[in-house]
């Protein structure tokens, strides 16, 4: 079954830049990683500091492959000063 999942960022007010362009640097490595179904960055027009992430993996395995990738991990070392706050939230398809 595949892993659907939805991350929201907010950025501080004076680094909407550096975290759209921190999250650009996920879109195309993530793309062509084994496993990825879909990678995709939204940005609100009535909220530039708000940033929607969906991504869909083919299974957990592909997911946790995503984890351990140099792209992944330079985004997690570097995204908190950038950001006010994150959540996520796993979808399913109905």
């Amino acid at each position: 079954m595949s892993i659907i999942k939805k991350v929201t960022f907010v950025a501080k007010d004076d680094c909407i830049k550096q975290m759209k362009d921190l999250l650009k640097t996920m879109v195309e490595p993530s793309k062509n990683e084994k496993g990825c179904l879909s990678y995709e960055i939204y940005q609100l027009k009535e909220n530039p500091a708000k940033f929607v992430v969906v991504e869909a993996w083919e299974d957990e395995e592909s997911l946790e492959g995503h984890k351990t990738t140099a792209h992944y991990k330079h985004y997690k070392a570097t995204f908190e000063p950038y950001c006010k706050d994150k959540y996520s939230d796993d979808l399913e398809i109905i």
